[in-house]
């Protein structure tokens, strides 16, 4: 059960509503009057909560489950125990999710601006707008109705947010563009100078970075993140994109929508990622290349050329999923015979 001084539960609701909600089936139809008041996991769930059941590894956990209602693929239905309600997907996850979302929707801006923020007189600042104490919204900056802005948040001169947004604490945005519907977790730095120099023994000069970080709708950017503007043109992440907390996206690197970045990840300069690109944590990509829609990236994999759609890679250098496996074998092999 979530924690009451954390997380506002909403509620309760019973299973016809839970089915419209989440778009799964409810099995047994006589039991569309019945209420939940939680979510929670398969072990710890009672019959007031509702819960999941996914991955094969835990159908012993499912059997065994003492919660009121579960969702579940289809294939199992028959196997959850007695008294439980049974709603069926083929994605029980994505339905839970949805479910889950309802009895604990994200808060929403209360409008207020606290007297300890410093707002620009030139800062336009639309409807129901949340701005926390220490937070600071520079000349010129735009922010979009129903927008919260977190404690010690910096929004640079100049800077755009759109509608619906939540900036976390300690966050700074400098030279960038943000859709609706963004999430940006505390720490984050964006639109700071990208790593550009003229290299040379007499010094390394900087390059001025002139371009932006430009970020579309329903975009999620982890905890002490980082992504550098671009040099001249722009940093650009597409709608949809989740990345992860501690990720380092360099100059010019442009993300086609849904991609999903691991922790840990860093991506350099001018690299383009086609959509729904997957990087597993701690994965390298060099500058310059450019990843095919689909392609997938195994954690602490280092990627030196060019992906198709769907290739999937691992190892570093990365080389083709099955052939990594084989050296994997083969490294083995030769291990256990030298002992």
């Amino acid at each position: 059960m979530a924690d009451p001084r954390f997380f506002k539960r909403k509620g309760p609701f019973d299973a016809a509503e839970i089915a419209r909600i989440s778009g799964a089936t409810l099995v047994q139809t006589t039991g569309e009057s019945r209420s939940f008041v939680d979510v929670a996991p398969l072990q710890v769930a009672d019959e007031t909560c509702l819960s999941f059941f996914d991955n094969r590894k835990y159908v012993d956990a499912f059997v065994a489950s003492k919660a009121g209602a579960c969702f579940c693929r289809p294939e199992f239905a028959d196997r959850a125990p007695e008294g439980m309600l049974v709603f069926t997907s083929d994605d029980p996850y994505r339905a839970y999710a949805k479910a889950a979302t309802a009895f604990y929707p994200a808060e929403p801006a209360n409008g207020d601006i606290s007297e300890a923020a410093y707002v620009h007189a030139s800062a336009r600042i639309g409807e129901n707008v949340q701005i926390d104490p220490g937070a600071v919204i520079e000349e010129g900056a735009e922010i979009g109705a129903g927008t919260r802005i977190s404690a010690n948040a910096v929004i640079g001169r100049g800077v755009v947010i759109g509608a619906g947004c939540y900036i976390g604490p300690g966050a700074a945005l400098t030279h960038t563009l943000v859709g609706n519907l963004c999430i940006i977790h505390s720490g984050a730095r964006i639109g700071q100078d990208g790593f550009g120099f003229a290299m040379g023994q007499q010094g390394h000069l900087k390059v001025p970075q002139l371009g932006r970080v430009v970020i579309g709708n329903d975009v999620e950017i982890g905890a002490n993140a980082t992504i550098d503007r671009g040099a001249g043109p722009d940093t650009i992440i597409g709608n949809g994109c989740r990345i992860d907390n501690l990720v380092q996206i360099g100059h010019n690197v442009e993300m086609g929508m849904g991609c999903v970045i691991v922790a840990q990840v860093g991506i350099s300069g001018s690299t383009k990622l086609g959509h729904f690109v997957v990087a597993g944590g701690q994965a390298g990509i060099t500058g310059h290349l450019t990843l095919g829609d689909g392609a997938k990236i195994a954690a602490q994999a280092g990627v030196m050329k060019d992906m198709k759609p769907g290739d999937v890679v691992g190892g570093s250098p990365a080389v083709p999923m099955m052939e990594y496996h084989k050296q994997t074998v083969a490294l083995s092999r030769l291990i256990r015979k030298k002992k």
